[in-house]
């Protein structure tokens, strides 16, 4: 069986070579690099076997982009710490959508009234309106990237359906289609001022189970490019509501 390879990162301005994967399995690390062939070179090695293979790097790749620990423990945060996080942000705050459903909207009397009536309602005297509105007013910038599925779930419709009172106060939400995702990782996820991820943790049934807090660079670099790979990808979400509706 093939690994699950999941890049990690690299020092390389040009071509992306040398780079750091790791296997999502076992934990393995692969480093991609220069062959050492040199005869010389390979017979310099200690405990060097026939079907070993050697690759050069420079120190700073290992240095930045390796893991820093054993074992990695994940810090976890009760719901009171991560809403104070799109208190306390100092000038964005980003989020990846990629489920087909979350059980909190299903849960939600305005998902309830949408399935009724085709149409969402809203009530901006909500916390999190109200937040949302002083903190884009202030002049942060709060936004999302929703994958999306062909064709839209119930769920999908209603949140696309939603998205306008998101936008009225100062959201910008923007979509994708699946397809058009498969570079991106299949989780949801929160960045703040692109030096701390919020990873969302869901059961089967789509409730959020925990959340956890990463902040080692390495690892909010690589959320940080899935953000920005996203968002190059991404359209908007009133021209992504007109080819729904064309598409009927």
């Amino acid at each position: 069986m093939a690994r699950q390879l999941r890049f990690t990162g690299t020092d390389s301005k040009v071509d992306g070579c040398p780079a750091l994967h790791t296997d999502e399995g076992t934990g393995d690390v692969i480093v991609q690099g220069t062959p050492v062939t040199d005869p010389d070179d390979l017979a310099q090695l200690q405990h060097f076997g026939p079907g070993d293979a050697a690759v050069a790097v420079p120190r700073e790749l290992l240095v930045n982009w390796g893991p820093k620990e054993m074992e990695r423990v994940p810090e976890l945060v009760d719901r009171a710490t991560f809403r104070r996080l799109f208190e306390t942000f100092k000038r964005t705050a980003w989020r990846l959508e990629s489920r087909r459903g979350y059980a909190s909207d299903r849960e939600d009397p305005d998902f309830q009234a949408f399935l009724a009536t085709g149409s969402s309602p809203c009530d901006f005297s909500e916390p999190w309106f109200v937040n949302i509105k002083a903190q884009t007013e202030a002049g942060k910038t709060v936004g999302r990237v929703r994958v999306a599925d062909k064709p839209l779930t119930t769920e999908q419709l209603f949140l696309l359906d939603y998205a306008r009172h998101n936008a009225a106060v100062g959201e910008d939400i923007r979509y994708l289609w699946r397809e058009d995702a498969t570079d991106l990782p299949a989780e949801d996820f929160w960045i703040f001022d692109s030096r701390l991820v919020a990873l969302l943790h869901f059961d089967d049934a789509d409730h959020i189970t925990n959340i956890e807090l990463i902040t080692e660079p390495a690892e909010v670099v690589r959320y940080c490019i899935a953000r920005d790979a996203a968002m190059h990808h991404a359209i908007a979400r009133d021209e992504f509501e007109a080819l729904v509706a064309e598409a009927g």
